[in-house]
């Protein structure tokens, strides 16, 4: 073959090569187009798709959908989203997770796109429906924000949950019982009277018993008495003194309070303190019970109660917070926690559920070590995500938006929630599993003052924001929405973030005006029981305020006032006195008894036998019985 000739037939094979090439990339285009059709697919499509396809997809079916399905919020999303360039920092997404579908509705049909399928299942027949199941929840693949962007109340969920108090209640009696009703109230006299015995026996067996000891003056107590003692322990709450005897003070002066010794006896008080209960030693067997389930044994009984009375009288508006609070105790605590950000600092950390606006405890858990095994490979079986599942258990799927800080917050726990029918917002640590690298070398030096850097995976938002300090945003539905305070344009997950996280703070700035769980105490449980008595007062408050606008120390004196006339001991009758001063002789003297059976004249102090009948006092009958009745 001459030179000529080896040279055309080398163009000629580069011709081909090229044109081979353009065929590949129309064809890939081709493909790509196909893929991204929102609608039902044409004969002319179906068989483009046909030839085009891979060898892995030729024996499935036709990817043409002839019947609309309905999909949830979490999907419909997704169909608006176009192809934007990405960012830089950010890499793209192919959404491969479909969330799972609601009940079809006819209503409004939305026809299903090919994107949102899984690549197990690249084709539908009109009898299929999105798979139940995602093939593969926990897959980020983060993109661009598309543009323009997408409303955020279009991809919230949807609330239709009745808000407020589930029984109507017309005073402070009635909101306050129907937590502290009887049951537990029985509970708590019957647990009382069995560790009083406890404790008698035991002094008596060490010795430490005295014949002055208050505990060898102790009677059992009911339910009457018990109310009378909770409705004391809020009074003190209204009305703070320093000691704990100043309530009992009856001194003719300006810090006299005879309220409280007219109600109870102040050794009474004290004995009852000492030995109020809520659970059974002898029940506490550490081989059947977790190490947490043991360190709270002695307050279970209360909180189970409380939690269940909590969720079942009070629906939750849409906006609820998650945080910690905590309740002081400096003494040596096996599950004391140290918290730099609460008022307490050091003490019993509580997790807690509120609703943001009112500040309502709908369900706590104390922080007592954990028990939860991860199970590997499974990103929301960790002690954190379970305990926030947990939280959350039966506010499933009612279009609750939950606000937690970067504690608790990661794409992985955000994503479950969205399963789960929740939104979820707020604060991140960046170097949570599934944050992209490149949002998260971003950096206070790399952005200049009011500058967002973001992505997302469709269903859950990633936002870098520098203010005074970078502060790292997670949401599922506000995207790179803003909003103008004041002369600043701000992200406005900033703005509602600020709104609505403060639930649990604002529960425990009403907390504060009535310390009652400030009294002193050695024994932990029994101040964290005045604490979930203080918050079930507040919870009372908010449930008669939707109906009856109060202010807060209004109805806690009317409480406190009802509670004592509701449950207060008849007095006994008054004997009836001798209506004719006459004096006499005690009878118990006998001629030859010591001078020591004798007892004092009122008026001159010296020893006598004799006294006055109609007062009921000794005197001397010829030199002192008429001076006392002319004088006195």
């Amino acid at each position: 073959m001459t030179e000529p000739e080896g040279a055309v037939v080398v163009l000629i094979q580069g011709v081909v090569v090229v044109l081979v090439q353009a065929v590949v990339v129309v064809s890939s285009r081709v493909r790509d187009r196909i893929s991204n059709i929102k609608r039902p697919l044409r004969d002319d499509e179906i068989s483009a798709l046909v030839n085009y396809g891979s060898e892995e997809e030729s024996g499935e079916e036709d990817e043409g959908i002839t019947q609309s399905i309905v999909l949830p919020r979490v999907a419909r999303m997704f169909m608006d989203q176009e192809d934007e360039e990405v960012e830089e920092g950010c890499v793209n997404i192919t959404l491969d997770w479909p969330p799972q579908p609601p009940r079809p509705s006819v209503c409004d049909p939305i026809p299903a796109s090919p994107a949102l399928a899984s690549p197990s299942s690249a084709s539908l027949t009109p009898d299929l429906r999105i798979p139940m199941e995602p093939s593969d929840k926990f897959k980020f693949e983060w993109r661009a924000f598309p543009m323009p962007q997408i409303e955020p109340h279009l991809k919230r969920e949807l609330f239709l949950q009745n808000i407020g108090p589930t029984i109507s209640f017309t005073n402070p009696y009635e909101a306050f019982t129907a937590k502290w009703d009887r049951e537990i109230m029985e509970v708590i006299v019957r647990e009382t009277n069995i560790y009083a015995q406890q404790l008698t026996t035991t002094m008596l067996e060490d010795g430490t018993i005295c014949p002055n000891s208050r505990i060898t003056r102790w009677q059992d107590t009911n339910v009457s008495e018990v109310y009378r003692y909770l409705a004391i322990v809020l009074a003190m709450g209204v009305l703070v003194k320093s000691r704990l005897e100043e309530y009992w003070n009856t001194s003719k002066d300006i810090f006299n309070s005879p309220g409280f010794s007219t109600e109870m006896t102040f050794d009474r008080f004290q004995l009852l303190s000492k030995c109020l209960h809520f659970n059974n030693n002898s029940n506490c067997d550490p081989a059947l019970l977790t190490r947490p389930q043991a360190k709270l044994f002695k307050v279970q009984p209360i909180l189970d109660h409380l939690n269940a009375k909590f969720s079942q009288l009070y629906n939750l508006s849409q906006n609820i917070a998650l945080d910690e609070s905590l309740t002081m105790w400096k003494g040596w605590l096996d599950i004391n926690q140290f918290v730099r950000n609460k008022a307490a600092t050091v003490g019993i950390k509580t997790y807690e559920v509120c609703e943001s606006q009112t500040g309502y405890l709908w369900r706590s858990e104390v922080h007592a070590g954990h028990d939860t095994l991860t199970v590997e490979g499974d990103p929301v079986s960790g002690i954190i995500p379970t305990l926030v599942l947990r939280l959350l258990n039966g506010l499933e799927h009612k279009g609750h938006t939950v606000w937690m800080d970067n504690f608790y917050n990661s794409p992985a726990l955000a994503r479950e929630l969205k399963v789960r029918g929740f939104d979820c917002v707020g604060t991140l640590r960046t170097n949570r599993q599934f944050v992209p690298s490149e949002l998260a070398a971003i950096t206070k030096k790399n952005m200049t003052v009011g500058q967002v850097f973001g992505c997302t995976s469709g269903d859950v938002d990633l936002l870098v924001w520098r203010d005074k300090n970078r502060v790292a945003f997670i949401s599922t539905y506000h995207g790179l929405a803003t909003t103008r305070c004041g002369d600043t344009l701000k992200p406005t997950v900033v703005k509602d973030y600020n709104i609505c996280m403060g639930g649990v703070d604002r529960k425990d700035q009403q907390l504060a005006m009535y310390p009652i769980e400030r009294r002193r105490t050695r024994v932990w449980y029994k101040k964290f029981f005045r604490k979930l008595l203080n918050a079930s007062v507040l919870n009372s408050y908010i449930l008669l305020n939707k109906n009856l606008p109060l202010s807060h120390r209004k109805f806690r004196k009317a409480l406190i006032i009802d509670l004592l006339a509701a449950f207060r001991t008849p007095a006994p009758n008054a004997p009836i006195q001798a209506a004719v001063h006459t004096p006499a002789q005690y009878g118990f003297i006998k001629p030859g008894k010591p001078d020591r059976f004798k007892r004092q004249c009122v008026v001159c102090k010296k020893r006598t036998i004799t006294y006055c009948k109609a007062c009921n006092v000794a005197m001397c009958v010829f030199t002192c019985y008429e001076p006392y009745h002319i004088n006195f």
